[in-house]
């Protein structure tokens, strides 16, 4: 397992795979967006981590909003998890998901949903423009999102909506709908229903187990990578689910449970928004701490999270702990 330096478009032209390293490569992953709603800096956003990346210090580098493109057949195909509001961008900062052929073509085949929140759906509506894919995600989650009109800009002709188990691994459909390389098994986290479907006349505001999941991704030769951008807790079974992974991405929101209240920015704690913070005796460092994960890999940091700053006391701890903070464009071969 290694990471990789960020790629950009005037490092690489866009190619075929090198299909030498087929044999070698069984599964690759790239960050597209590590930022949590909003990204960094926020849009409307005037705190000291936004104006240092707005000013365009080093130590503050921006990042877009939480998404991840895996590859198990050396780069030939491509799934989304999750489809962010800033994906043209992400895929005109990623050249492996450029197109290759002809006139009009790309090489992701589909898109695996973890929630229906607004960063993570609002990037269906960039690929709109009549390209064949799939959609997955739980049954409710499908749903809510479908029910939305402005979707149905998404040709029903080309675009297929495929219901996820859960808690049973499945070999997602390749380009031709033949199993690809490709197993995902989705699961369950603690959370939240999306912000745009709570209700809070509902108990938990009507959340049900499957508005949020996590996803095991794996290969034909056994390596286990976990996607978690939102999970409000680590119980035991969670846990042991995760014990011994070869990589994690996990939900690296905010570094304490009252961080925005503590610094104005708003009312929500972190657990009231559905996420785990990151550092005390409940967050995730901790919760972690006794699982034997290989690589522990922090995503979807809010703009709010001080361990976007480089040269910060919570990165360096964060660090410390054996984490990585994810960044756009980050790279991770298996």
């Amino acid at each position: 397992m290694r990471l990789l330096p960020r790629r950009t478009a005037s490092a690489i032209e866009p190619q075929a795979p090198d299909r030498q390293t087929k044999a070698v490569i069984v599964l690759r992953i790239i960050v597209l967006g590590s930022g949590a709603g909003g990204g960094f800096p926020q849009w409307n956003c005037n705190c000291s981590n936004c104006r240092r990346a707005r000013a365009g210090d080093l130590a503050a580098p921006p990042s877009t909003q939480s998404s991840l493109a895996v590859s198990a057949d050396d780069g030939e195909s491509w799934f989304l998890l999750n489809a962010s509001p800033d994906l043209r961008q992400q895929i005109a900062q990623s050249p492996r998901l450029h197109p290759r052929i002809g006139l009009r073509h790309s090489p992701i085949v589909g898109v695996t949903l973890t929630n229906a929140d607004v960063d993570h759906v609002a990037g269906l509506l960039t690929m709109r423009e009549s390209q064949p894919f799939a959609i997955h995600g739980t049954s409710r989650v499908l749903e809510e999102v479908k029910a939305n009109a402005i979707f149905n800009i998404l040709d029903r002709r080309l675009v297929s909506w495929r219901p996820l188990p859960l808690d049973r691994a499945v070999q997602l459909p390749g380009r031709d709908g033949a199993p690809s390389a490709l197993t995902v098994e989705a699961f369950p986290v603690p959370g939240k229903v999306a912000l745009w479907l709570e209700d809070p006349r509902l108990a938990n505001l009507g959340s049900i187990a499957e508005d949020t999941i996590g996803l095991m991704i794996s290969s034909t030769v056994g390596q286990r990578v976990f996607y978690i951008p939102g999970c409000a807790a680590l119980p035991a079974g969670l846990a042991d689910r995760l014990r011994g992974a070869d990589a994690v991405f996990f939900d690296g929101t905010t570094y304490t449970d009252d961080e925005m209240p503590a610094l104005g920015l708003g009312t929500k704690t972190a657990s009231r928004m559905g996420h785990m913070s990151m550092s005390g005796p409940d967050g995730a460092i901790a919760a972690f701490a006794p699982l034997g994960v290989r690589r522990r890999i922090f995503v979807h940091i809010n703009n709010s999270n001080p361990v976007l700053l480089a040269d910060s006391a919570e990165r360096a701890t964060v660090e410390a702990a054996g984490w990585d903070i994810a960044r756009d464009g980050m790279e991770l071969e298996l």
